[in-house]
């Protein structure tokens, strides 16, 4: 495989530090730029995220005196020394719009942990298990934008990520309706229990736009290319409630679904046990071997249990049995700032990089 030069902008955030480490060795990208707000440019990264780093591993040493840019006044600069850059910044929604969109016009694909492009048409969100054929639209993409190389694609939001994998396998049996209750952990928020001493012996029950993401992503991730754009599915019906509880890393699901035609439990213990998506197929280096675990335990997933699982990247069920509103209810848990921010941000990259999407020929 070739090896990608990328730069992380937003690099100095929670997703930006998770991004950081998750590429200090990766096999096919080398980080060669740090960008970040005005604040941090011209700082040293570790000086950048000093009294702020809020990941278990220390600073990467490979990165830790690199100077951190700006991520819009330099951005002709990162433009001419990378492959393509993964996004993770904090800003507001129609100035992360513009930056991406730059960052494309100036022939640098993105790959953004943003939500501000999610729902552009021709953008693709994709979890590489689920709905690799999305980057298919990336061609109408770069006509609009008239780049050659440059494009946008987004992942999905965190939570939805530790439910959407359970359902897709069993939408062979017609999954008509699904309600879901998602409890998520404070790195989610972008936080520590240091920072956010209001959780502690608490629950917040609400999480502004979690509701709305978990209830209309999915009708995208689940739709189809047409008409040079990705239409919506207008099936399964979700609805959703996502509490924050005090939780530090893992999104928890709490899930209810009925079908077309009932499966029996049978079906869909062996629906998960032999789900494999693009990425297991390929091999990419990020990829769970088995991307969903059933646990036969009741008390299991548990987040500070089973969040790691396969480094982070897999997703755990348990607790399926029969529900006297739905057909069927279970648990799945998901790390949210692994599979559900910068490691399915990475993977995603890792899809488009064996696809050939990064390449000049394109």
């Amino acid at each position: 495989m070739k090896h990608y030069k990328v730069a992380i902008i937003g690099a100095t955030g929670m997703v930006g530090q998770r991004f950081s480490l998750l590429l200090e060795n990766h096999p096919w990208f080398e980080v060669v730029a740090l960008a970040a707000s005005p604040s941090s440019a011209g700082k040293k990264y570790r000086d950048a995220v000093d009294g702020r780093w809020a990941m278990s591993a220390p600073v990467p040493a490979k990165l830790a005196d690199m100077t951190v840019l700006d991520a819009e006044a330099d951005l002709e600069r990162i433009a001419g020394m990378v492959d393509f850059v993964f996004c993770a910044v904090n800003m507001k929604k129609d100035e992360i719009k513009a930056l991406e969109e730059r960052y494309a016009k100036a022939e640098v694909p993105v790959i953004s942990n943003n939500s501000a492009h999610r729902f552009t048409p021709d953008v693709p969100m994709i979890i590489p298990e689920i709905n690799p054929e999305h980057a298919d639209i990336i061609a109408a993409q770069k006509k609009r934008l008239g780049t050659k190389r440059g494009f946008i694609a987004v992942k999905s939001n965190c939570s939805l990520q530790s439910y959407v994998p359970a359902l897709h396998p069993l939408k062979k049996f017609g999954v008509s309706k699904v309600a879901v209750s998602t409890y998520q952990a404070i790195s989610g928020a972008g936080k520590t229990f240091e920072r956010m001493p209001e959780i502690l012996d608490n629950i917040i029950p609400f999480i502004g736009g979690e509701e709305e993401k978990s209830e209309r992503e999915p009708l995208k991730i689940w739709g189809h290319i047409e008409d040079n754009q990705i239409a919506l599915t207008n099936t399964p019906v979700i609805t959703a409630q996502c509490l924050r509880v005090p939780v530090s890393d893992g999104h928890t699901a709490a899930v209810f679904v009925s079908f077309d035609k009932k499966p029996s439990k049978e079906e869909i213990l062996q629906a998960w046990a032999e789900f494999s998506g693009e990425p297991q197929k390929l091999g990419l280096p990020s990829a769970p071997k088995q991307f969903l675990h059933y646990f036969e335990e009741d008390n299991r997933p548990q987040a500070k249990l089973d969040r790691n699982l396969e480094n982070g990247m897999a997703v755990s069920v348990g607790r399926l049995r029969d529900d006297i509103l739905f057909d069927y209810k279970f648990v799945c848990l998901s790390h949210n700032t692994l599979r559900g921010a910068a490691g399915g941000a990475v993977l995603m990259a890792e899809l488009l990089a064996a696809k050939g999407y990064f390449n000049e020929s394109l």
